[in-house]
């Protein structure tokens, strides 16, 4: 093969799925294919591969349990499973066990798959440069370091969509498909949604796949920033307006020729409102405390916590920067919305943070991915990283337990809809007053397990109950330790 084209090894135990997706790819990979999961370890062991596809269910060995040991042995090789299947413990498992990179939903399209391929390639690619950098950084001096690592920084933050973490069916594809549209277009930006489901993320990812990204990302959040605060950062101030007589460059003239994001936009006072739209009609921006005008020539990409709409309509937010803003218009979808994300978002941060706290961890439980997935989490992404990083702290094993959640995720109710999240919401809602006072016996009964694994004797203790009284009150509501309900299914 020749060295410059990456090689993806197929496997899959089908004949016509192997040539299908040899297909797909041949015309921009070298193709390698294996039946199984031995006869791929065989070509591994021969072959320099950058990225797997393997298909989950196969005779013998799964997929989980080959790509698994790839892990161990190659772990620079990119892995993807595709899967005609999405029952939870296979995805906790290949999440855990296996580092999935993607899943791949049957029946798949050949552009999905070539896109993911590109993507898995480009991955590999940049884990190659990383590892460059690292043996660069110990022989070069002070001075290259600094270059270096800002390399290396802007390598570890991600610098594509692939770092935007999302099932095959996830509310999100949809928001990545139209930022991939917009971001090879020139033009401003809004993208809306709750505070922290991912808007800057989205908006680095626009930069790096614009004709932009080989220049800067600059982001700055005004939401509560007093007026003159944010006029000096984003337009800079001339000598002699600031303390100690010095100049300052604002954010819009750093940025020229690459991005700016701004976030908390729905904030921006009326002041601000109209600079921003001369900014976007004129291309220019007038420093604080001075009287000429400074060309920039940016992108700005603008966030709302909320719908624009409203404030134009009651007279809070310019009708002209509106539409200057929403040429194009995402709709970032919060986490209550991407319940089949959180398993691979929460093992993502999990990773992320147990390597900052130096504290290894495996990945967690089963009955934990089900607790943090049933939950709405109404402060999305930084709530979940928040419940992530406390977990990690209170562990004491290399897998993390559901009894390390906290209390009010433990107490939500089940349900595929989402649920009421807390006490008051059961104390305002419709019923009679015994169906409300069991919700509640049902859920303090289903935390306080959790929390002590399971132990009856403990929990009995804890609730002032006997042995006899919770055995009665968990088969009147039908609740079941859900590790034994699994073991069952399985056997």
């Amino acid at each position: 093969m020749t060295g410059s084209t990456p090689a993806i090894l197929l496997v899959d135990d089908e004949p016509h799925s192997l040539q299908a997706m040899k297909m797909a790819l041949e015309d921009e990979f070298e193709i390698l294919t294996a039946p199984g999961a031995e006869e791929a370890m065989s070509v591994l062991e021969e072959e320099w591969v950058q990225v797997i596809f393997c298909d989950q269910r196969m005779p013998g060995r799964s997929g989980v349990d080959f790509l698994t040991e790839v892990r161990e042995r190659w772990p620079e090789t990119v892995r993807v499973v595709i899967t005609g299947y999405t029952d939870s413990a296979s995805m906790v498992a290949a999440i855990n066990d296996a580092g999935i990179h993607q899943f791949i939903a049957k029946p798949w399209h050949p552009e999905q798959l070539l896109a993911v391929a590109r993507n898995a390639a480009r991955m590999f690619q940049l884990s190659r440069e990383n590892e460059r950098l690292t043996l660069e950084m110990r022989f070069l001096n002070s001075t290259t370091e600094t270059r270096v690592e800002k390399r290396r920084r802007s390598l570890r933050e991600g610098m594509g969509f692939e770092t935007i973490l999302r099932a095959p069916n996830s509310a999100m594809n949809a928001a990545v498909t139209l930022a991939r549209q917009y971001a090879s277009f020139d033009v401003p930006v809004l993208m809306t949604g709750e505070p922290g489901t991912g808007k800057t993320q989205m908006a680095r990812a626009m930069h790096y796949g614009s004709l932009r990204s080989e220049k800067p990302f600059y982001e700055l959040n005004i939401s509560g920033m007093p007026e003159d605060l944010a006029m000096v950062e984003l337009f800079g101030a001339k000598r002699g307006v600031l303390p100690g007589g010095v100049a300052k460059i604002g954010l819009a003239q750093k940025a020229d020729r690459g991005t700016l994001y701004l976030a908390g936009i729905e904030g921006a006072s009326p002041a601000l409102q109209l600079a921003l739209h001369r900014m976007l009609r004129d291309g220019t921006v007038t420093p604080v405390g001075g009287q000429e005008a400074v060309s920039t020539n940016l992108r700005l990409i603008a966030g709302a916590a909320g719908d624009l709409r409203a404030g134009v309509a009651e007279g809070r937010f310019r009708t002209d920067l509106y539409y200057a803003l929403s040429l194009g218009e995402i709709a970032i979808p919060p986490l209550r919305a991407r319940r089949g994300d959180v398993a691979m978002l929460a093992q993502a941060i999990l990773s992320e943070v147990a390597t900052s706290h130096g504290k290894p961890v495996m990945g967690f439980e089963a009955a934990a991915l089900e607790f943090l997935e049933n939950y709405d989490w109404p402060g999305n992404l930084r709530e979940l990283t928040n419940e992530v990083t406390r977990m990690l702290i209170f562990a004491q094993d290399n897998v993390l337990g559901a009894e390390l959640i906290s209390r009010h995720i433990l107490q939500a109710d089940p349900s595929d809809e989402g649920a009421d999240r807390a006490a008051e919401d059961v104390m305002t809602a419709e019923g009679t007053l015994k169906d409300r006072i069991e919700l509640m016996e049902m859920r303090i009964l289903r935390e306080t397990l959790t929390r002590n694994r399971w132990n009856k004797s403990r929990a009995a203790a804890e609730l002032g109950l006997s042995r006899v009284g919770l055995r009665a009150k968990l088969d009147r509501y039908g609740i079941a330790d859900p590790s034994v309900a699994t073991e069952e299914e399985s056997d």
